[in-house]
């Protein structure tokens, strides 16, 4: 693992304070991003990392990841909301906002400069797409940039994306990973690792899609001397057949299915059953169906994959 000592002392303190948060307990979150409804896919993820939380007595924490802000849209982060209320899930304290984080994620790509460990990349998205497209196995960075003179500012009126040269125990996983976009746009798994990390969150229940992003995530918090969080991945959602929802039926969302008639109770019965955590048919609260699994903690265990 790599040393903390080299980061800024305000770094390091904010770092301390989140590990003690860690160790008074459970700490987890759901972090939608606010691009339009919760859709059934987000909606069980939700509900089964709050069930995990809830079962281990632990916090839940409700971050929104709008970072991305083209593809914000009006409305989502309340729709978001009243969606989790609906259905029973309530999280621990103020709601996060990763737009109001900025300054905490320039300050840690900041430090990881300062530390020699960030170069300038110049790489388009169809040159690396012509890359993946030789490659057999999962696409990882080849490191093209990492020894080139590139210059750091703006050239041809768009600027170098910033990768993080990562620990060799990572390059065969992922690659150097980018943490600021060429668009300016702090990456994706920057923000979210910092978060994760001076949040105190100690365990990551999230849709299967995203279960390629831990490596990424793990050589950043590798990178701030940090020792590795647990990840664990909701399946995707799939018809009885077991094909993949299509994206019509992906997009479906609350106000669908109240419009078919269903009660919250409904829905988490649902969203439940959808995983064999109660039978076909079953209406119940979000807390009846914490009650429930309370007495077959096991049940959950089997639904999570790594």
């Amino acid at each position: 693992m790599a040393s903390s000592t080299k980061l800024p002392q305000g770094l390091i303190d904010l770092l301390n304070q989140a590990q003690r948060l860690r160790r008074k307990g459970y700490r987890g979150r759901f972090a939608p991003s606010p691009t339009g409804p919760l859709h059934l896919g987000n909606l069980r993820t939700a509900l089964i990392s709050w069930l995990r939380a809830r079962l281990k007595s632990g916090e839940w924490l409700l971050r929104i990841d709008d970072l991305d802000t083209p593809r914000n849209r009006a409305g989502a982060i309340e729709s978001i909301q009243s969606d989790l209320h609906w259905l029973g899930l309530d999280w621990d304290g103020p709601m996060i906002v990763q737009s109001q984080r900025r300054e905490l994620y320039e300050n840690v790509l900041s430090a990881f400069k300062l530390q020699g460990k960030v170069y300038p990349c110049r790489c388009t998205r169809s040159a690396l797409a012509e890359i993946n497209r030789s490659e057999s196995k999962n696409f990882i960075y080849p490191g093209t940039c990492r020894s080139l003179r590139i210059p750091w500012s703006m050239q041809d009126g768009r600027l170098p994306s910033l990768r993080l040269i990562v620990d060799k125990e990572f390059s065969s996983k992922c690659g150097d990973v980018v943490l600021r976009r060429a668009d300016g746009y702090i990456a994706y798994h920057l923000a979210t690792a910092a978060d994760e990390m001076f949040l105190g969150i100690n365990e990551v229940v999230r849709g299967n899609d995203l279960a390629s992003a831990r490596h990424f995530q793990l050589a950043i918090i590798d990178s701030l001397g940090q020792k590795p969080l647990s990840y664990l991945h909701v399946p995707l959602f799939l018809n009885d057949d077991g094909t993949k929802l299509s994206k019509r039926e992906q997009g479906i969302g609350l106000e669908n299915l109240r419009l078919k008639g269903m009660s919250s109770e409904d829905v988490i019965g649902y969203l439940a059953s959808s995983l064999d955590l109660v039978p076909t048919g079953s209406s119940l609260t979000a807390e009846e169906l914490l009650k429930e699994l309370r007495k077959s903690q096991s049940l959950i265990e089997k639904v999570l994959l790594p």
